[in-house]
């Protein structure tokens, strides 16, 4: 993509999705400090019987054994989510693996593009839907798996299919597989956490003390930090979400040298790629546009479609078929559907 290659631009994002990443544990801290100042605000936790500074310097002071305990809480739940979150995305989607035996044409397409760039060919794992879609997981070697939907496999012709799972194979290579899935446990953890801290204050109907002159500035600041902080990990997960996805499709065209294939790939899954899931795991499908605009389109996971294809048109040399009509082809050949 563009005069300085592919290259440069997977480089790019690898060091702004490290950069994000990083960004993740200075928001806990934030998030777990206002938590602190809201609950010494509403009396759960006591007060220097002060100025406001020192009840905040107060707050900030048992950050020295609070954000311990909060990283070994999380470390078990990054644990947790580190071995299960194959088994735990399978249940949530109805994935199921498939072999060579059942899929032939879908395993042979997938095998052979991963032994062109010297890779272990990833699982195959396949969704009983009529929507298009398809998405890789994994964190390392031997775990890695590509997910494809019966939708895709069915609509799709040969050459189609291949640039998805060339896509899907590019966030392997990449490793940004792994950087989105890192992403979404760790805002996992700070959405847990405000959740709770959150239902807790409205259950508990403000059962504390309420002596502390300073409540209502210490509740104040604390939902600010709160709230920045549980919005700046939201925003991170959407800037990783959407740049890895221009690049996947760059590396699609270089897997396969074929930007046609994409294009009309992503003009057929265009409006047709809805599957229901956690909002963590729609982030990792190759589409998760919302039809609607404005802030809807602002907050959403992957860039349109439409600039994704004049990305393609533009970089790659690809020419744009415009939207597609849903007519079938007539016969096998690399124009048609793979048998499901």
């Amino acid at each position: 993509m563009g005069a300085v290659g592919l290259q440069t631009h997977i480089w790019a994002n690898n060091t702004r999705s490290i950069l994000l990443l990083a960004a993740f544990p200075v928001l806990m801290i934030g998030i777990l400090y206002g938590v602190q100042l809201i609950l010494m605000g509403f009396g759960f936790l006591p007060g220097t019987g002060k100025g406001l500074g020192d009840d905040m310097a107060l707050a900030a002071s048992w950050l020295g054994w609070t954000v311990p305990t909060a990283f070994v809480i999380a470390g078990i739940w990054f644990a947790i989510s580190y071995f299960g979150s194959q088994a735990m995305i399978d249940v949530m989607t109805g994935a199921r693996k498939i072999e060579r035996k059942t899929e032939p044409e879908l395993y042979n397409l997938l095998e052979n593009l991963a032994i062109s760039r010297g890779l272990r060919t990833p699982a195959l794992r396949m969704i009983e839907t009529d929507s298009l879609n398809a998405f890789a997981t994994g964190l390392h070697e031997g775990r890695y798996s590509v997910t494809v939907t019966r939708g895709l496999v069915n609509t799709l012709n040969r050459d189609e299919v291949e640039a998805v799972l060339a896509h899907e194979l590019t966030h392997v290579i990449n490793k940004d597989v792994r950087t989105m899935v890192i992403a979404s446990i760790f805002a996992g953890i700070i959405s847990v956490i405000a959740e709770l801290v959150f239902r807790g204050l409205l259950y508990s109907r403000g059962g504390g003390r309420r002596d502390n002159k300073n409540a209502m500035p210490l509740i104040l600041i604390g939902l600010a930090f709160a709230v920045i902080g549980f919005v700046l990990a939201f925003v991170i997960r959407m800037m990783l979400s959407r740049s890895r996805e221009f690049v996947a499709d760059a590396g699609a065209v270089e897997l396969t040298k074929n930007p046609d294939a994409m294009i009309s790939a992503l003009r057929k899954i265009e409006g047709r790629s809805s599957i229901k899931g956690p909002d963590e795991v729609q982030q990792l499908f190759l589409d998760n546009q919302p039809d609607g605009v404005g802030l809807e389109g602002l907050f959403a996971s992957h860039p349109p479609i439409q600039k994704r294809i004049d990305a393609l048109v533009r970089f790659g040399g690809g020419r744009d078929p415009g939207p597609w009509s849903g007519e079938a082809p007539s016969a096998w050949d690399t124009s048609v559907p793979m048998a499901g």
